[in-house]
């Protein structure tokens, strides 16, 4: 298995694959400028998996914010996955075996099998820790959805003693894919079962070396503890490529665990739900393509995703007076808004709300006189998104 540059030209025997997660379907809907963001940007992604003609949508968890999605946030989703999913295009691979326990969805199948829809690209998405199932039956709003004939849900693990990854097994002329899904679980009890070895990878039953290994996680990449995330390296090598849901800064690039030799790509969220560093890097979704043992990813830059600039002014550092009064550090402050309201205008991407986001981070160590961020914002609404959390003092 490698990544390669391969004749994309010949497709009859290549899988192409639409890369995307944490897309937060419903995130700051009562907010009367950003409400529709996360809406419009989940519809350029499908709108990309239409006119790119892939086999199928893969999404990592959280396309919800919440667990119980509103009306609107619901019937958005419903409305744009009939219309850009479903249509008279036949899908172009197979399903290479039955697998009881691999099979996504409570009716033990997929919807492109279904005599009674007529879909056109499959999504396949497994759960998120915001849309995570929950209550005696262990549902979301993922698996209405999937009850539906819109999405096909898998991943989905109840046992809390043991974990048993068992893969949708597909097809396309001569290419085998093997898909895994590991649907969020607490980073904790999930780093544990890994440690007892009570995480099983189940491989094909035929020719196991002939498949491409693509396994779906919705986890801490980053280490927030000592076993709240998932080490790379927990990753079975028999796997060829992870795709990584949760962290949701972009890395779609792949990325090599030296370890292990596992591949990852962490295509990170397509909206920015908490204004750090990690969410102003550009949003990307990913074409996968997988032919034979090898796969190579397009990154394609989302248009629909509003300009977020983040920066840190040190005072110190600019060595500004510490006897430096109110107004003076304001007007220092909005000298440097301006720079990065500016800075957001130039990364505008062309399908991109009018209004950036900005996020200054203000380090006043060394008893620097503060203000109220809260009041000095108002000079900017209407010219940026967020004028509530524009300021973020720190020391």
């Amino acid at each position: 298995m490698s990544e390669a540059n391969m004749d994309l030209a010949d497709s009859s025997d290549m899988f192409k694959i639409l890369l995307a997660t944490d897309n937060h379907v419903g995130y700051m809907e009562k907010d009367g400028v950003r409400y529709r963001d996360s809406v419009n940007t989940l519809e350029e992604i499908l709108s990309i998996a239409q006119r790119e003609e892939v086999d199928f949508l893969l999404l990592g968890g959280d396309l919800f914010h919440e667990n119980c999605p509103s009306t609107y946030t619901m019937h958005s989703c419903v409305r744009l996955i009939r219309q850009y999913c479903f249509g008279d295009r036949p899908v172009q691979f197979q399903r290479a075996a039955a697998s009881a326990d691999g099979d996504p969805g409570d009716c033990g199948g997929v919807n492109f099998e279904d005599a009674n829809l007529n879909v056109s690209v499959p999504v396949f998405i497994v759960h998120g820790n915001h849309d995570d199932p929950l209550g005696r039956e262990g549902l979301s709003a993922l698996d209405v959805l999937d009850s539906a004939g819109l999405v096909n849900l898998f991943g989905k693990h109840d046992n809390v003693e043991t974990v048993e990854l068992s893969p949708i097994l597909m097809a396309k002329g001569s290419t085998r894919l093997a898909l895994y899904g590991l649907g969020n679980i607490r980073d904790e009890r999930l780093h544990d079962l890994f440690v007892q070895q009570a995480v099983t990878v189940l491989s094909p039953e035929e020719d196991q070396d002939s498949w491409f290994n693509l396994l779906v996680v919705h986890q801490n990449r980053s280490k927030h503890g000592q076993t709240n995330y998932l080490p790379e390296s927990f990753i079975n090598p028999i796997i060829d490529l992870v795709m990584w849901g949760h962290e949701h800064e972009c890395r779609i690039v792949p990325e090599r665990n030296a370890q292990t030799g596992v591949f990852i790509t962490q295509p990170g969220s397509s909206v920015a739900t908490s204004l750090c560093p990690g969410e102003a890097v550009q949003k990307q979704v990913g074409l996968l393509y997988i032919k034979g043992r090898d796969f190579r990813i397009e990154p394609i830059p989302l248009d629909s995703v509003r300009p977020f600039v983040f920066d840190t002014l040190c005072l110190a550092e600019r060595r500004v007076p510490v006897t430096s009064s109110s107004e003076d550090l304001q007007a220092l402050v909005a000298a440097q808004v301006e720079l990065l309201i500016e800075r957001a205008e130039s990364q505008r991407r062309p399908k991109a709300p009018e209004l950036p986001l900005v996020r200054l981070r203000i380090d006043y160590t060394g008893g620097y006189e503060t203000f109220s961020g809260q009041k000095f914002a108002q000079r900017f609404v209407g010219r940026v998104a967020n004028p509530r959390d524009l300021l973020l003092f720190c020391k």
